[in-house]
């Protein structure tokens, strides 16, 4: 699993701070301990950024870049013009910038593919359309095929995009947790050769901090077995790095098979192993959701 860390994010006190006062020690501390944590992309995200993003994001580019210039960065900012910006002073890295993101929406659409084709840039389609979030995964996939149309018009391959079919918390919109699952197991027929990826803390967006890693690490194994092939984390979360890195296929196996209907013995497991199976259950919606779910 391909991780992009999250926490160089306009939200984030120290950063934002550093940001307004274009500091850039705090900066690139943080890009340093993303890229010692296993990160292999860096979220650049400034948030709307309406009045400076078009000087803003350019700085930071460079300023990431000057400690380290072998992650490739993705440039999160709804302001066109700083994405722009930004790529014209990007120094080339092992794999492309990565747009984040292009949602399905004409008055964006036809303004960024040619800027991210102009760039030789990746980009993130984000199934955001004009009604705003899909119902389901059908309307996601109306949605991915508009989009990846237009792009492939312009000449970009599907390589180049990676799919958002977006994420949204588990506590209010527990369909669509299985909804988005759906939708990633249609891509490879649909858009075959294209990537995807999500916000996976969104998963838990809303629940207690202490349940938002099991949320995080379970939700990403689940989506990981319909074909997800990046998720945007946190690069604080060890665990959830080792489980996307391969380091722990025992929390992989007992996820996928709870997802294949099979029961396992919960006196037999311990009470990590237990957790994550009463997690893929409240996703799933086979349990109701609560904040207790884990101490039932």
């Amino acid at each position: 699993m391909i991780l992009i860390g999250e926490s160089l994010n306009v939200i984030n006190k120290k950063i934002g701070k550093a940001f307004k006062e274009r500091d850039p020690k705090p900066i690139q501390e943080e890009a340093l301990f993303q890229r010692s944590k296993g990160m292999d992309y860096i979220d650049i995200n400034l948030g709307p950024a309406k009045k400076e993003g078009h000087e803003l994001m350019p700085w930071v580019v460079k300023t990431v870049q000057e400690v380290v210039p072998d992650v490739p960065l993705a440039l999160d900012t709804s302001n066109i013009d700083a994405i722009a910006a930004a790529l014209k002073v990007y120094k080339p890295t092992t794999q492309p910038p990565l747009v984040n993101s292009i949602m399905v929406r004409p008055e964006r659409y036809e303004r960024m593919v040619p800027i991210a084709k102009d760039s030789n840039a990746d980009f993130i389609a984000l199934m955001w359309g004009p009604e705003g979030l899909p119902r389901d995964e059908n309307e996601r996939a109306a949605l991915c095929v508009e989009l990846l149309y237009f792009a492939n018009e312009a000449g970009i391959p599907n390589e180049k995009i990676w799919i958002d079919g977006i994420v949204t918390p588990v506590n209010i919109q527990q369909p669509q947790a299985i909804s988005l699952m759906n939708f990633q197991s249609m891509i490879p027929d649909m858009a075959p050769g294209a990537k995807s990826t999500c916000g996976l803390s969104n998963i838990s967006n809303g629940p207690p901090g202490h349940l938002r890693p099991i949320l995080n690490q379970t939700y990403m194994v689940m989506l990981q077995k319909h074909g997800m092939y990046s998720v945007i984390s946190d690069p604080l979360d060890d665990q959830l790095t080792a489980i996307a890195k391969g380091k722990r296929q025992d929390i992989v196996d007992l996820i996928y098979g709870v997802m294949d209907g099979k029961t396992p013995d919960m006196g037999s497991l311990t009470k990590e192993m237990q957790d994550y199976v009463k997690t893929v259950n409240v996703i799933l919606g086979n349990t109701l959701y609560s904040d207790s779910w884990l101490d039932i």
